[in-house]
């Protein structure tokens, strides 16, 4: 296999792939289809575009559009959209010439998955989320092979091409450097993180709960940096205030780069924060608790189904994003007193957390 073409709107999997790749398979080239903007209006470059510059792989973007329930005037425009982003993607197909294509979900690795399959390369799709979306079931019919991360996704698709292997994790997570910023550590850390562009809302629930929470713990916080609400410029505002009084105790950024997340989370001792798929599966490798404040409108409710997993075996709690910043601080403290019995619940987690699924589905792809 000369050349794998990596394409799809889950790029955490999709960059422990590439790393996977490139470490063990140098004779391999890759090539990555995806958006170049996270928020097109602001010119926000994505987290895949980032991370495949910092790793010297081709990028390739595709503007696809997509279909969906609500009416509006930017649904329309995206609808509009889906002819082109096909156009393109078949463009991309002739170009590139794959010897396969490796989905990770979503509107955006569509046209590429349906291309291929005219053009009888093999797709091999990974689905990340306990619901699959309407996209990747669409996917997973020009799929050789489907690969899911919970067991009990297997009877969405397939059965005689699905099989059930984990989701792929970053190994940067499990990595410990030292820190590119100072931190306070005479003081129980907290990690709170939106996700890749960060949530506006579970920041204005933060920024409101500084005064009380600072005097108790340090807390590490991922804001994104959308530039519609201005998030990280209030953070940075607020952490100039607190400097003095705690000094190095609030410490905002806009993402958390691959050479600090291990420690951040090793230093952490609980996560505050959305409930994405990869979030999800870092955090029970890990072995951390996390209060999880899931986005209500994920798709298919699939970050409160997350979250509800953490709560039903006792390794986290769900807050609704709705309800008051008092009860927030409440929910923190008393999370915080009962960490304990957070920790010692991994011990009988009845997931079978399968470790090896990077290499796994390596090795599925190069021998099928």
């Amino acid at each position: 296999m000369k050349k794998i073409l990596i394409c799809g709107g889950h790029p955490t999997p999709a960059l422990a792939i590439i790393d996977e790749l490139k470490k063990n398979h140098p004779e391999i080239s890759l090539v990555f289809v995806g958006r170049k903007y996270a928020i097109e209006s602001e010119r926000t470059l994505s987290y895949e575009y980032k991370g495949c510059v910092e790793r010297n792989i081709p990028f390739q973007e595709l503007q696809a559009g997509r279909i969906t329930r609500l009416i509006t005037k930017s649904s329309i425009l995206n609808m509009m959209r889906v002819p082109y982003g096909f156009l393109q993607a078949f463009l991309i197909i002739l170009e590139e010439k794959p010897d396969c294509v490796v989905s990770f979900g979503g509107y955006i690795a569509l046209p590429m998955a349906f291309w291929a399959w005219v053009f009888h390369t093999p797709v091999f799709t990974h689905e990340q989320t306990m619901k699959p979306g309407s996209a990747n079931k669409f996917i997973g019919f020009f799929s050789r092979k489907i690969f899911v991360a919970f067991e009990s996704v297997l009877h969405y698709f397939p059965q005689q091409k699905t099989e059930w292997i984990g989701n792929p994790v970053r190994e940067v997570v499990f990595t410990k450097n030292t820190l590119s910023f100072p931190l306070d550590t005479s003081a129980p850390v907290l990690y709170i993180t939106g996700g890749s562009l960060g949530s506006h809302s579970v920041n204005q629930h933060i920024f409101s709960t500084l005064d009380t929470l600072l005097p108790l713990f340090t807390i590490i916080h991922q804001t994104g940096d959308v530039k519609e609400y201005g998030d990280l410029e209030t953070a940075q505002k607020l952490k100039k205030h607190y400097q003095k009084l705690y000094p190095n105790r609030y410490m905002p950024m806009a993402h958390i780069n691959d050479n600090d997340i291990g420690t951040v989370y090793e230093k952490a001792e609980f996560i505050i924060g959305r409930s994405g798929a990869n979030t999800f599966f870092e955090l029970i490798a890990l072995q951390k608790p996390a209060l999880f404040i899931p986005l209500p409108w994920s798709a298919n409710g699939e970050q409160r189904a997350h979250a509800e997993f953490f709560k039903d075996h006792n390794i986290g709690e769900v807050f609704d994003q709705k309800i008051d910043n008092s009860q927030l601080i409440a929910e923190i403290l008393a999370f915080h007193k009962k960490l304990k019995q957070y920790v010692n619940a991994f011990n009988s987690l009845p997931l079978q957390l399968k470790r090896d699924a990077t290499q796994t589905l390596i090795q599925k792809i190069l021998h099928s």
